[in-house]
C-alpha cells in the first residue's frame, strides 16, 4: 500500500500557511472592497462630460474619493462616508503614493425628505490641503477652503474663482436629490482601517509623505488607475 501521510502532511502544511492569509482578507474584506469602489468611482467620475475634468486632476496635490456617501433624515440631515486619500509623491512631482484611508462625517440642514447615496471626489489643489491631511481632522469650510468643482463647459469660466479654493468637490448623486454642499462636513484619518490595510499603526504622515512606501495589495487599482489619468502633476 501507498504511504499516503507525506501527502497529507505537506497538504497540511499549504493550509496551515494559508490560512493566516485568508483569515486576513475576510477581516479586511470592508476595507478592500472600499478601496475597489474607490477605484470605480475615480474611473467612472472622470470619463464622463459632467465629470472630473482631468485638466484638475493633473493640478490637484491629493484626491480624496469618498464613495456612497450616506445622508437621510427629514429637516436636519447628516452625513456619513468612508473612502481614502492619495497624494502625489516628491512634493507633488512624482508618481502617485500610498492611500490614507479617511472618514467623512457632518452634518446639513435644510429641507431633506427621503435618503441619498452619492460619491464623492475631492481635489486637493492647494499643498497647504496636505497640511489639513497630516492633522488627525479637519473641518472643510472652516479650516480648508472648498468650492464646487467646474465641469463641462463651465470648466473656463469658472477657473478663476475655483482656484481660490484649497478643495474642489465633485459628487455623483445616486438617490432623489441634487447634490449638496459639503462644507460643515469633517475629513479625519480612519485608523482602524489603515491598520487593517497595512497591518500596523501609521500616522497620515508616515503614510503619505513617505515616497518609499508601498502601495497595498487592496490599492493597487486604485493607484493605477490615477496613473493611468493623470501621471504627471502640471
Amino acid at each position: 500500500m501507498t504511504d499516503r501521510r507525506p501527502l497529507s502532511a505537506t497538504l497540511a502544511l499549504i493550509a496551515l500557511a494559508a490560512s493566516p492569509a485568508l483569515a486576513q482578507d475576510r477581516d479586511n474584506y470592508k476595507e478592500i472592497e472600499r478601496l475597489r469602489t474607490c477605484r470605480d468611482v475615480v474611473d467612472e467620475m472622470t470619463t464622463v462630460k459632467e465629470g472630473v475634468p482631468l485638466d484638475f486632476l493633473n493640478k490637484a496635490e491629493c484626491v480624496i474619493v469618498i464613495p456612497g456617501v450616506k445622508k437621510a433624515a427629514i429637516g436636519i440631515g447628516g452625513r456619513l462616508g468612508w473612502g481614502a486619500a492619495v497624494c502625489r509623491s516628491h512634493n507633488g512631482q512624482g508618481p502617485w503614493g500610498a492611500p490614507l484611508m479617511m472618514s467623512l462625517k457632518g452634518g446639513s440642514i435644510g429641507l431633506q425628505i427621503g435618503g441619498q447615496s452619492s460619491d464623492f471626489v475631492l481635489l486637493v489643489m492647494d499643498p497647504k490641503g496636505i497640511d489639513h491631511l497630516l492633522g488627525s481632522k479637519f473641518a472643510l469650510g472652516a479650516d480648508a477652503s472648498i468650492a464646487a468643482g467646474p465641469v463641462g463647459r463651465n470648466v473656463e469660466a469658472a477657473t478663476d474663482v475655483s482656484m481660490h479654493a484649497e478643495i474642489l468637490s465633485y459628487s455623483r448623486s445616486r438617490g432623489i436629490f441634487a447634490g449638496i454642499s459639503l462644507e460643515g462636513a469633517s475629513l479625519a484619518q480612519d485608523k482602524k482601517a489603515n491598520l487593517a490595510i497595512y497591518g500596523e499603526r501609521l500616522t497620515s504622515r508616515d503614510i503619505l509623505l513617505n515616497p518609499h512606501r508601498d502601495i497595498p495589495k487592496a490599492a493597487i487599482g486604485l493607484v493605477d488607475a490615477l496613473e493611468r489619468l493623470s501621471p504627471v502633476s502640471k
